[in-house]
Order: C-alpha cells, then structure tokens, then sequence
C-alpha cells in the first residue's frame, strides 16, 4: 500500500524506503520530544534526562542557541538517539541541520523548500498543517509524517475526524500533549506526538532538576506502551 501511495506521489521507491526507515524508528518510540531552550549545555543536560526516562526521540528545534552543534555532539555522546532538528523554515536551515547530522527535519509550517532539500539528502520532512487540506496537500508534496500543530486547540477527537475519511495520513499532533495524555492521543491515531513545554519546562530545566525530567519520560513511555496493547487487543 505504501509503495502505490508513493508511486502516487511520485516519489522513487529506493528513496521513500531509506527515509521511512528513520520515520519507522521514530513511530517505534511514538514520542518525541520538543526542546526550546536558552542554553545548548542546559538542553544536552535535559536531553540526558529524558534518555535515562526511555525518551529517544529528540527535537532540538533551531532557536535554541548552538542548536548545530548541540545535534552533532549529542549525537556522536549517544548513538542510540534519535535526533532531529525543528522549526526548520527556509532550504538554508535544513542543509545545515542535516550537515550537522539532523535524522529529520520539522517544521511549524509546510515550506516545500524545506521539503525538497530534506529529500535531496533522503531526509525525513515533517511539515506542520493545522486543517485537513493543509495535511493532504503536505502528503501530497511528498511529505513524509505530518506535523499536526498546534495541535492543542484541536483536540485527539479533531485527529480521529481527520483520520476517518484519510486513513493514509501519519499524523504527529504537538503542542498541548503532556506526559499523561500521549496514550489518548495515541488512541485517536496519530502514529507518534510531540512534547515540548509539558515534558522539558524552563522552570524545572532552570534549577537543573533532571529527575523530573527523566520522570516525565517515563511515564510518557509508560503512555506509549500503554496505547499499544491496547491496540493489540483490538
């Protein structure tokens, strides 16, 4: 079914496949999380965190300060990551994010420049959309997970409604997802979600409390486990 959905979209085959298997990998760990912070130290000490709590899914979005190079070190510190870079907005930014060793690319937004540079280097896009016609023409274009932001003014229902009549469209919602409601999301369809503020706040990262952090992970993974036996028993 994928193959004639990528056929349908023009994309070549060998390409799709090298970029799903990154895409596979980040629906496995079914979350990711968001980082927005002042400081490259603070966010690779966070990042730590959340590694210790089961949460290896990593966005490190470009306004956090040495977000480059923060993606090539934690990257080369821990291998078993999965690190992408976020709020990439021009062709500029996603060549030197995958230069810098970004897996994938996201976007608040869906900039086919964007799109196109990430598939140039068989990268992963994940554009961002808020209503149904924004997501299918994202998927459309070639997109290879839909960002669903923000995604805290929607609701889990609002990604089952989409869902039902374009069951082919992988859906990431992100903004007002918590650590104790990804299972609900996760139920609504969406392969995987983003957490941002709920999961990495400035407050807890300020005073350098990485216990919360590596906390909150668990029980986003304990979330995420939750909502895939119970897909099994259906």
């Amino acid at each position: 079914m994928i193959d004639a959905l990528n056929i349908m979209r023009g994309v070549q085959p060998s390409r799709a496949a090298a970029r799903r298997t990154v895409v596979d990998a980040l629906i496995e760990r079914g979350a990711v999380a968001v980082l927005r912070l002042s400081s490259a130290a603070l966010a690779r000490d966070a990042i730590l965190a959340l590694a210790d709590g089961g949460v290896t899914a990593i966005e490190v979005t470009l306004t956090t300060p040495d977000a480059l190079s923060l993606i090539s070190s934690i990257r080369k510190e821990r291998e078993s990551l999965l690190v992408g870079a976020g709020s990439v907005l021009s062709a500029e930014q996603a060549r030197h994010a995958v230069e810098a060793g970004a897996r994938y690319l996201v976007s608040p937004v869906f900039d086919p420049d964007v799109l196109a540079t990430a598939h140039t280097y068989d990268v992963p896009a994940m554009p961002g959309a808020y209503t149904p016609t924004e997501m299918l023409t994202a998927y459309k274009a070639g997109a290879d997970l839909v960002k669903v932001f923000p995604a805290d003014t929607l609701g889990p229902s609002y990604i089952k409604g989409v869902l039902s009549p374009m069951p082919f469209l992988e859906l990431m919602p992100t903004g007002g997802v918590t650590p104790d409601n990804v299972a609900t999301w996760l139920h609504s369809g969406a392969v995987a979600v983003g957490l941002g503020g709920a999961l990495v706040d400035a407050a807890s990262v300020a005073a350098r409390d990485w216990n919360t952090l590596t906390q909150r992970a668990r029980t986003v993974t304990a979330q995420v486990e939750q909502a895939r036996a119970a897909r099994k028993r259906v």
